[in-house]
C-alpha cells in the first residue's frame, strides 16, 4: 500500500551532490530527487525528455545553442531530448526529475 511520500524528509536521504534518490515510480516513470551543488557534466539524452521541478533553492540550466535559464523555488522546466544541457548551482538546491526509469540521470 503506497504512504505520503514527504519531500523535505526525502532530502535527507542524499548522501552528496549529483546522486539522485529514487521517491516514486509510475507508468514506467520515475521522480528522483537530487541536491545540485555546483556544475554537472554536459550531457544528453537521446531518446528521453528529462522534467525539472526546484523544491528548494535555484540553479541555472545550461544549454548548448540555447540560453542560459534561471529557475528557482517552484519552477519547472522540461528539456527536450537531444538536447545538450547542464545544471549549474552556486547553491545547494533541491530538484526534483521527472523521467522514464531507464534513464541514466547523469545523462550519457
Amino acid at each position: 500500500m503506497n504512504q505520503p511520500i514527504n519531500i523535505e524528509q526525502k532530502r535527507f536521504e542524499i548522501k552528496k551532490p549529483w546522486s539522485p534518490i529514487d521517491v516514486a515510480k509510475l507508468n514506467n516513470q520515475v521522480v528522483r530527487l537530487a541536491l545540485f551543488e555546483g556544475e554537472s557534466l554536459f550531457h544528453k539524452h537521446e531518446k528521453e525528455d528529462e522534467l525539472f521541478y526546484v523544491v528548494k533553492g535555484s540553479f541555472i540550466l545550461q544549454r548548448k545553442g540555447f540560453p542560459d535559464i534561471l529557475l528557482n523555488e517552484g519552477d519547472m522546466f522540461v528539456v527536450e531530448k537531444g538536447i545538450v544541457h547542464r545544471p549549474v548551482s552556486p547553491m545547494k538546491s533541491y530538484v526534483l526529475m521527472f523521467e522514464p526509469q531507464s534513464l541514466k540521470s547523469k545523462g550519457d
